[in-house]
């Protein structure tokens, strides 16, 4: 189980989904802010989760571990709304 799971905790955000990367790369940061905040807290939770499998991997079940990951936790969350801003909602009326 610890294999498994440690596969998914080292797994970089940015390259685990489509072989082709978003467009969006190309471009300077200053034009998309919101998917330079998301990669900077992708960096962030990637950081906290390497951390977390260190600390598990030396036996800590402590409270460290645990404020860690309600830390990653939030970061994820963070992620998933920035994301939501992105996603432009339907138009009422309009062509679907």
């Amino acid at each position: 189980m610890s294999t498994q799971r440690r596969k998914g905790l080292h797994a970089d955000l940015r390259t685990t989904g489509p072989k082709n990367q978003p467009i969006i790369e190309k471009y300077p940061d200053r034009r998309f802010p919101i998917q330079n905040e998301i990669r900077e807290i992708e960096d962030e939770l990637n950081a906290f989760n390497e951390r977390i499998a260190e600390l598990e991997d030396e036996g800590h079940r402590g409270l460290a571990t645990e404020v860690l990951k309600a830390h990653a936790i939030d970061f994820a969350r963070q992620i998933d709304e920035l994301r939501c801003l992105l996603v432009a909602p339907a138009k009422k009326g309009g062509p679907s």
